[in-house]
């Protein structure tokens, strides 16, 4: 517990979960999903002062908790001086406006806080449009709380028709900002497009990096492209798509680029309205699933992951999962099999072993080649810009090119290989 005059300028909050067997998995709350809550509520800058889990056979339509939960909590609120209550499972908006007249402190639930983390950690402006999107989508249906101070004057003249003016102006007003919002983010899936085609034209393979939150991911990318992007020990550090040439082998260059961290119960507005940079996954030749191997609970973590790749269509793209920080492992042995790399992207250990698995998945049968083509064959310089990688054309008595090869285009290359 922290002493009330420890904690100053910053929101304190009591956190309250609820779990009980009639409600969804994802929609459940327990110790460590609480503990998971405090660590994004750090992240926000907030400090936990208690936490409460109620067990219960179902969730009141109320108060969500029940009458003497609430009361409970109610007391806990004034004896330590919290100005927020943040309740880590959805709350109705109805069940958020009574709990808040309920225990006189502002009252939010685990999608609203990851909200606020995002609106407050997008830097570009891509990131932007899609938290803002989210965040209308999760304000427009509590817009009737805001309205509460009408709805004690019902019946008053002049009250009720204004105040529903009001507030279907705010919804149409609401409406008309997510449309906004929808048609920017269209256009930044057209350059997506765009930039897809050329690096498919260009024959660049892409590789995405993916993961639960504090993962790893940008200390990652920073060990293999030598970038300097911050990563530090909390969740949703990094939420803009950095993307880095990595150069693994002379006969294999990459696309390499982090995504946003998954979490459990990760709210659906957040990932409708950051698809346009999600649906990258999809068109990824490889993933990199990495997952913190010194958490004991990675097992449950990597299954969000799946179950949102799944959710996003990315299921079919080749994958590799990557058990990171395995410097901290408490264990005897780490998890191993075909498709599975330990390192630790801090100290480096194991890096070459990833970037060997890498090129066995992107680079197989690949060679660096010299050839000769008569000038009467220039057809066939055209198809090598197509489907090679060129990297140089002399003309001389014959056109000599080195290029980088599949074997489908080594095969019919036969006649004009110079061979070595």
């Amino acid at each position: 517990m922290f002493d009330k005059t420890e904690v100053k300028e910053i929101n304190r909050a009591v956190l309250v979960g609820l779990n009980a067997p009639n409600l969804r998995r994802e929609e459940n709350a327990d110790d460590e999903s609480l503990e998971e809550l405090a660590a994004l509520l750090d992240t926000a800058g907030g400090a936990c002062l208690g936490m409460i889990l109620q067990n219960k056979s179902a969730p009141d339509p109320r108060t969500f908790i029940g009458e003497g939960k609430t009361e409970e909590v109610r007391e806990l609120v004034e004896r330590l001086g919290a100005d927020i209550v943040i309740f880590d499972n959805p709350l109705s908006p109805s069940q958020q406006r009574v709990l808040t007249g309920e225990l006189g402190v502002a009252v939010m639930d685990r999608s609203a806080l990851i909200l606020d983390i995002f609106a407050k950690r997008a830097r570009t402006s891509e990131g932007r449009l899609q938290v803002a999107l989210a965040q209308y989508k999760y304000l427009l249906p509590r817009l009737t709380g805001m309205w509460k101070h009408l709805e004690r004057q019902e019946g008053a003249i002049g009250t009720r028709g204004p105040g529903e003016t009001q507030m279907e102006t705010d919804r149409r007003l609401i409406h008309r900002k997510i449309d906004k919002l929808e048609e920017d983010l269209k256009d930044v899936r057209r350059v997506r497009a765009t930039q897809r085609e050329r690096r498919e034209k260009n024959e660049v393979p892409v590789v995405a990096i993916v993961g639960y939150t504090n993962a790893g991911k940008s200390t990652l990318l920073n060990a293999l492209t030598g970038s300097d992007i911050p990563a530090n020990d909390r969740l949703f550090d990094t939420l803009d798509t950095t993307t880095r040439m990595l150069e693994i082998s002379d006969t294999c260059t990459v696309l390499i680029s982090d995504t946003v961290g998954f979490i459990s119960k990760l709210p659906h507005q957040l990932v409708d309205a950051f698809k346009a940079t999600l649906e990258e996954l999809t068109f990824a030749d490889l993933l990199l699933h990495v997952i913190d191997a010194s958490d004991p609970h990675w097992r449950e973590q990597a299954e969000v992951v799946d179950q949102l790749i799944q959710e996003l269509g990315a299921a079919e793209t080749p994958r590799l999962e990557v058990f990171n920080k395995c410097d901290k492992f408490v264990g005897d042995i780490l998890p191993h099999g075909e498709d599975m790399v330990s390192i630790s992207a801090k100290t480096g250990v194991g890096i070459d072993t990833l970037l060997s698995a890498i090129e066995k998945r992107l680079d197989a049968g690949v060679r660096r080649v010299e050839l000769r083509l008569p000038y009467d064959k220039g057809g066939i310089l055209d198809q090598l810009y197509r489907e090679a990688k060129v990297e140089q054309v002399e003309y001389g008595e014959t056109i000599q090119v080195t290029a980088v090869c599949t074997p489908k285009t080594l095969g019919q290359m036969g006649d004009y290989l110079v061979e070595k």
